[in-house]
């Protein structure tokens, strides 16, 4: 034992053993009597074991036995609620974000009393106080806390059912004039992408043309790789519900993509740029402005078999969007003139999933009077399977 505690049958744990064990096993209950602990009962230190093993681990020092470190005091609820108290009060509540930072800082299991103590939930609502008297004095240190023990908790989905201002909130952080506002958007855009997810799909219907021009603008002025990784997650998410994909294609998301892969960015933001642009593709307006950047079939087809299995998939579910419902013969050329033809064979020639190629022959078939002359294509490729 390191940190012998006594539960309330009087039979001492190690206190990392049996907090393990009370999360795991059937029911709550004392592993040796097999008496169930009541609900919320503490687990008390008990210093004189503590102390007993200590003094034996210092003297067999030279035999190689370590020496165990006195433990800190463990959270208690009403030390947590007298912070959560202080929150309210314009002259404490800093010192008590910092408080709190150290704490969820300090171990896991501070981080899942604190939940279960709703700190996150009061950590919400002064987020949105602050919004509403548009206060960032301590925004960061809150968001830090909000971010370290955020899990998508019932009480938590139900709060954002109510407050449909946090939205509102971490929106306005995102343009806010902000101290050390790198690691401060980082951390809004990390919790915008953890509410959206967490959110009702009643309320991302309802998401306004605003908030998709801000996530742009969040891709458009790289804060960081993290919140540029969030702003496309949280527009994969957005984009699923309502009328969201017509407002992204109108916040001119497909011109601002198609840039920033040109920019080749790192393989995991190339995925979600792909996966976007599948889904804008998936409608007729994502479609026309797709065809309207220059160089977005080329650009497609030259990532074809050079980033992930991923992008691979998402590539070719856009070329034969645009081949089946916007194939005109111009287009058709186009991707012929730029190589994607010739990217679709050596998908079907490559070590790739048997889906995907029959996709890509699918779209090579669709349009073979016209690509048939191509020296790019062998007949076989469109009328036999791979041997």
């Amino acid at each position: 034992m390191k940190d012998p505690v006594t539960a309330v049958t009087g039979i001492t744990y190690d206190r990392e053993s049996i907090e393990k064990w009370l999360k795991t096993a059937n029911g709550f209950t004392c592993p040796v009597t097999k008496q169930v602990l009541p609900s919320g009962s503490d687990l008390t230190p008990n210093h004189t074991l503590r102390r007993l093993i200590q003094a034996w681990c210092t003297a067999n020092v030279g035999d190689g036995v370590n020496k165990v470190p006195t433990p800190r005091s463990p959270l208690c609820k009403t030390r947590l609620r007298k912070l959560i108290r202080e929150f309210e009060a314009p002259g404490l509540y800093l010192n008590a974000l910092n408080k709190m930072e150290v704490l969820a800082k300090d171990t896991e299991r501070n981080k899942k009393f604190m939940e279960e103590a709703g700190v996150a939930r009061a950590v919400i609502l002064l987020l949105i106080r602050c919004y509403n008297e548009c206060k960032t004095t301590g925004v960061e240190q809150a968001l830090r806390i909000l971010c370290l023990i955020w899990t998508p908790s019932a009480e938590i989905k139900a709060l954002l059912d109510e407050n449909h201002q946090f939205i509102n909130c971490l929106t306005w952080i995102l343009g806010c004039d902000i101290e050390n506002h790198v690691v401060a958007k980082t951390l809004a855009m990390q919790a915008l992408k953890r509410t959206i997810e967490a959110a009702n799909p009643r309320l991302l219907e309802k998401l306004k043309p605003e908030f998709m021009k801000e996530m742009l603008r969040v891709l458009k002025s790289k804060i960081s790789k993290q919140a540029t990784k969030s702003a496309l997650q949280v527009l994969i998410q957005a984009c699923l519900w309502g009328r969201n994909k017509l407002k992204i294609v109108e916040a001119n998301a497909i011109f601002e993509l198609i840039e920033l892969e040109l920019e080749k960015p790192e393989k995991n933001i190339s995925e979600l740029i792909f996966n976007l642009l599948a889904h804008l593709c998936s409608c007729a307006e994502g479609r026309a402005e797709f065809l309207r950047h220059a160089g977005s079939i080329a650009m497609v087809a030259k990532r074809i078999l050079r980033v992930s299995p991923a992008t691979d998939d998402q590539a070719v579910c856009i070329l034969s969007l645009i081949s089946k419902n916007a194939g005109t013969k111009e287009v058709l050329l186009e991707m012929l003139r730029v190589g994607a033809v010739t990217k679709l064979c050596m998908v079907i020639q490559a070590d790739c999933p048997t889906y995907l190629k029959q996709k890509a022959r699918g779209v090579l078939r669709l349009h073979s009077n016209l690509w048939s002359d191509s020296p790019c294509i062998a007949v076989y490729l469109l009328t036999r399977y791979q041997r």
